[in-house]
């Protein structure tokens, strides 16, 4: 009650209100935070959450595209007689499932826009600047200062800026930072499903014509068995993927989340529209580097992330 009345009494002299669903009481004035140093660490450490579904998803995706890599790569291209077919489709199958597990890793080990944890004391909500009568929100979970348009993710534990949802398929939220990635991840997976159910129709055709004589270095039911799978496979990721990519492509273009969609909130911010909306995510004009995933990314950057405490949030 006392901490609660002191950050009352905080409020009312600052000259802006303060607004608290729950009305959960503000951290008090003697305990340390320091968001400066906060937001260097949290900059400075790997993002990974430690879900046990989402890790059994995002270890299943990666599984998944190494089983298609094998039944493409090994039952349906190696046999072939012929050469250039098989390089070709080879070449461009496993540059597209590299560029997908990279835009996974990137949406996975990205922070998608985490509100630093804790920051809703006097010192930080004096430094914002407030103008008199201003309102400002305050997450009774995590303890911090909502920003507009964050969101609280029960499973992430925090505040994510621009959250759109929480993916358990990259066992991580898709948020402001690490968008671009997500609708990377959901294009090449596509893109591969399409070209493996392509090449299956092809295969099939191929040993049907010859009676299943040299059409695989595996038995025809063997064959018959793995090819169906990945038919299926690439079917179900086809279809789910698409529309993903859909709905984020929509959703930049109308600078609205899925969650503001959801909830119908009417937009107080003014919205980057379509060209707009595509180049605040991908960054810049148009250009090859939209759809590399490897943009930005620094090795040594990382390794000493990996070096100064390993991840740094756990669930």
């Amino acid at each position: 009650m006392d901490s609660e009345r002191q950050g009352q009494k905080t409020m009312q002299s600052s000259g802006h209100r303060f607004r608290d669903v729950e009305h959960h009481p503000l951290l008090a004035e003697n305990d340390s935070y320091d968001s400066s140093s906060s937001e260097a660490d949290m900059a400075e450490r790997v993002w990974f959450i430690r879900d046990g579904c989402g890790m059994v998803c995002a270890i299943m995706t990666w599984l998944l595209v190494v089983y298609a890599d094998f039944v493409v790569t090994f039952v349906m291209l190696l046999p072939s007689k012929d050469f250039w077919y098989s390089v070709i489709n080879g070449v461009l199958f496993n540059c597209l499932a590299v560029l997908a597990l990279s835009s996974h890793l990137r949406t996975m080990l990205t922070d998608p826009g985490a509100v630093p944890k804790g920051n809703a004391t006097k010192e930080y909500m004096d430094n914002l600047q407030l103008k008199p009568g201003e309102v400002i929100y305050k997450c009774p979970k995590c303890c911090s200062i909502k920003p507009e348009r964050a969101h609280h993710c029960s499973i992430c534990k925090r505040c994510i800026r621009k959250m759109d949802h929480h993916c358990p398929w990259v066992n991580n939220c898709v948020g402001e930072k690490n968008q671009r990635f997500f609708v990377l991840f959901t294009m090449y997976i596509a893109l591969i499903s399409a070209h493996a159910l392509i090449l299956c129709g092809f295969q099939f055709f191929s040993c049907v014509r010859g009676q299943w004589t040299e059409c695989s270095d595996f038995s025809p039911p063997v064959t018959v068995i793995l090819m169906i799978f990945l038919c299926l496979e690439g079917f179900l990721f086809l279809t789910f993927t698409a529309v993903m990519f859909g709905t984020q492509i929509h959703s930049i273009c109308n600078d609205e989340t899925e969650i503001e969609r959801l909830k119908s909130e009417k937009p107080t911010w003014e919205r980057r529209l379509r060209w707009e909306g595509m180049k605040s995510v991908f960054g810049g004009q148009p250009s090859l580097l939209w759809i590399n995933p490897f943009a930005g990314f620094r090795i040594r950057r990382l390794l000493l992330r990996a070096k100064k405490g390993g991840p740094e949030f756990s669930v």
